[in-house]
């Protein structure tokens, strides 16, 4: 992996730095700061919850203390915890990362009670500006511009239904704690407002434990461009530029640069970035602010001269490496060095941006299915970037054999990539992201490709709704025969028997040894869209090429080789295409080439992966009988829940009669809310509540069509047809 260090000259400290920090979090973000504390000499201490016991933060550290069960609320977010795995390990100051408890004041004052140094602002500024309201409020006396809406302490629904006309539709609804575009909710109508706010609150109270809400306009054709601010404790307070965070889905940001290209591309670009970066410092200075710090604005589109003050982050962001690779300043270095009581040395006329730099954040999510979270187990992974050193840097938390869990936010990784121009960051990107394996688990890696190729993303016409208009136009890779060939082809290289004379002979064999020519292996695998291929594969593979036929199509001449680890080359009928593929037994062994063990291949390439099962007669019966119980096309009337989580409302009870698209109820996973609808008409059995923890693929209602679908297909001939396929 290619890890990233300062290129701007430090001075040796004038006092000794901290003997021992504890990293309040978890993921790529604890590794990160844990790198940076190694660096100087500082003993780290990992926390984690019983979901992390193998986690790589855990493992990276010097020191690991288990303070609580999986929920954050139990654990990560539990202060006294913190603090007593302070005293446990001798720690005299704590980094809090972002999310969790990185912007909570209690916390804050928790550790300065105690005598424990918090590495980021003081009480002060973390007060003002951890709420987006009272923040708002106060940096207009600082003349920073912002938003119109309501933004008032305690307003009900009622109150705020009724100051909707004042602030006009489209609007935004925001909480007033927290961050990450969380409990964030666009709303058009006025007749939507009431609904849209109940969720908004739930799921700000889940997320930060507080549900206070405030109206904005909604600013069309937005960008989302933030200014990384560095103060120290000693008056000096410097801005390193700005980054464009405009591509964004649900309000999370997946593509972040810097320098922003709007900037970059205006007559009077400079004149608007030392304005915008002065509101900034305006901003910090208006609470005394001390560390590294965002001011974040919205800029319009249609009036880039213009912009206005959404929030101060008090805090490290997850997109921080954009600016470290155009400025060559470790961040994180400067939050320990500040916080240790150090005078900046870097002055305003210090701060150079060389060339552009872009981060993709990598989630453990399905784009196609609206971005679902997902969960799995990595049983392959490689994120070295196949680039030129420097150019490239990959921040995770990844580990083969790592189970990605339910509990937490899906974001896995980050990619970041340096070019002398925007276009040579991005085509570096590209490559990074086509050379990123993590295999076993559902990532978003094909479609941050998709996206940073299009078009407008490369002409730089950027806004926060783009991700929302493009997504119909992009498509997605699917299994083909050829991916189908391929892993049943690695499936029958992986039971072949190295030689019939290894010592036993053939005849104790249990591989369809037979005299004559060798019989052909019939192989039938799962598809990620619950169908079944059935693949021939005639011959040894072992001893050159070996034919396959899929679903009863042609004969196609195959041959397989191994280029190193968990790589193969794949041959059918000349042409060759490059895999990672990876094996994972699911069961106990079945000898014999009819009665597979059951088994996982997991393959892909150029930042594409899937999952294909090796399935035994009884799943494949199980499959081809669950294709044939009601009619094709006709929707399922079970709803599943998409993943592990906790129902958090039910909106309809038993026996009330339900139109397709109904919400039903909602599940909240991975930080997240997921509202789950009537896939028909008819009448819902509900057969979850509120508060219940669910499993992956759990029936939570079953729908009862007013008419029963007839399905043409009988289960006698499904079995008919398997026995056909065998």
């Amino acid at each position: 992996m290619t890890t990233f260090s300062s290129t701007t000259s430090l001075p040796a400290p004038r006092k000794p730095l901290f003997g021992t920090v504890l990293v309040a979090n978890r993921g790529e973000i604890a590794c990160r700061v844990i790198r940076t504390l190694r660096a100087l000499g500082i003993r780290s201490v990992a926390v984690y919850s019983a979901a992390d016991a193998d986690a790589r933060h855990v493992r990276e550290a010097d020191v690991a203390v288990r303070i609580g069960p999986a929920a954050a609320t139990e654990s990560y977010l539990k202060i006294e915890a913190i603090i007593q795995a302070c005293r446990d390990t001798g720690a005299d100051a704590v980094h809090p990362g972002y999310g969790f408890l990185s912007e909570n004041v209690d916390f804050a004052r928790a550790l300065e009670k105690a005598g424990i140094t918090f590495i980021g602002p003081g009480v002060e500024s973390l007060n003002v500006m951890g709420d987006k309201i009272r923040s708002k409020n106060h940096v207009t006396g600082y003349g920073v511009p912002v938003v119109p809406g309501i933004a008032e302490p305690g307003m009900t629904d009622t109150q705020l239904i009724e100051a909707a006309a004042g602030v006009g539709f489209p609007l935004l609804i925001k909480p007033s704690a927290g961050g990450g575009g969380k409990g964030m909710h666009v709303v058009d109508r006025p007749e939507d407002l009431e609904a849209t706010l109940a969720t908004a609150r739930r799921v700000a109270a889940s997320a930060f434990g507080d549900d206070t809400l405030f109206l904005e306009r909604l600013v069309t054709t937005p960008r989302h461009i933030e200014v990384q601010v560095l103060a120290d404790n000693h008056g000096n307070v410097i801005h390193l530029g700005e980054r464009e965070c405009s591509l964004q889905r649900r309000h999370q940001k997946v593509i972040e640069e810097a320098p922003s290209p709007l900037l970059e591309t205006l007559p009077d670009g400079a004149d608007i970035r030392a304005r915008i970066g002065e509101a900034a410092c305006q901003a910090a200075r208006s609470v005394s602010y001390s560390g590294a710090g965002t001011v974040e604005f919205l800029v319009s589109d249609n009036a880039p001269d213009e912009f206005f003050f959404m929030e101060m982050n008090t805090r490290l962001q997850v997109e921080h490496p954009v600016t470290e690779m155009v400025t060559g300043v470790d961040l994180v270095e400067w939050q320990v060095r500040i916080a240790a009581g150090e005078e900046l040395t870097l002055r305003q006329d210090d701060v150079v941006l060389t060339g552009h730099s872009v981060e993709a954040r990598v989630y453990a999510e399905i784009p196609e299915k609206n971005f679902l979270p997902s969960i799995g187990r990595v049983v392959l992974l490689d994120e070295e970037p196949d680039a030129a050193a420097g150019r490239v840097r990959v921040d995770s938390a990844l580990l083969e054999g790592l189970q990605i869990s339910s509990s937490y936010d899906p974001m896995i990784s980050k990619v970041i990539a340096w070019g002398g121009d925007r276009a040579e960051a991005l085509d570096t990107l590209d490559r990074a992201l086509a050379g990123y394996t993590a295999l076993g688990i559902d990532t978003n890696v094909e479609y941050l490709r998709l996206l940073i190729n299009d078009a407008d993303v490369r002409a730089g016409r950027l806004d926060t709704g783009l991700i929302e208009r493009k997504m119909p136009e992009f498509t997605f890779r699917h299994a083909g025969d050829f991916e189908v060939a391929a892993a049943a082809v690695f499936a029958a290289a992986m039971r072949e028997p190295d030689s019939v004379d290894a010592g036993e002979g053939p005849w104790r064999r249990r591989d369809g040894w037979r005299l004559g020519a060798a019989a052909p292996r019939r192989i039938s695998l799962g598809t990620p869209d619950g169908g079944v291929a059935n693949v021939e594969v005639s011959g040894s593979l072992g001893r050159g090429t070996a034919t396959v036929s899929v679903n009863g199509g042609p004969q196609r001449t195959a041959s397989l080789g191994f280029a190193g680890r968990n790589q193969a080359e794949v041959t059918l009928d000349g042409e060759a295409r490059r895999f990672s593929l990876a094996q994972v037994s699911t069961g106990p062994d079945h000898p014999g080439p009819d009665s597979p063990a059951p088994t996982d291949i997991f393959l892909g390439n150029d930042g594409w992966s899937c999952r294909l099962e090796v399935l035994s007669r009884e799943a494949r019966l199980a499959r081809v009988l669950a294709a044939v119980e009601r009619e094709e096309g006709a929707a399922d009337p079970a709803v599943r829940s998409p993943m592990p989580g906790t129902v958090v409302s039910v909106s309809v009870s038993n026996g009330e009669t339900v139109t397709a698209g109904q919400v039903l109820l909602s599940v909240e996973a991975m930080k997240m809310e997921h509202q789950l609808v009537a896939p028909l008409d008819g009448t819902v059995h509900i057969s979850a509540g509120t508060g219940d923890l669910v499993k992956a693929d759990q029936v939570l209602a079953t729908i009862h069509p007013a008419e029963p679908s007839k399905a043409e297909d009988t289960i006698e001939e499904a079995v008919i047809a398997m026995g056909a396929a065998d």
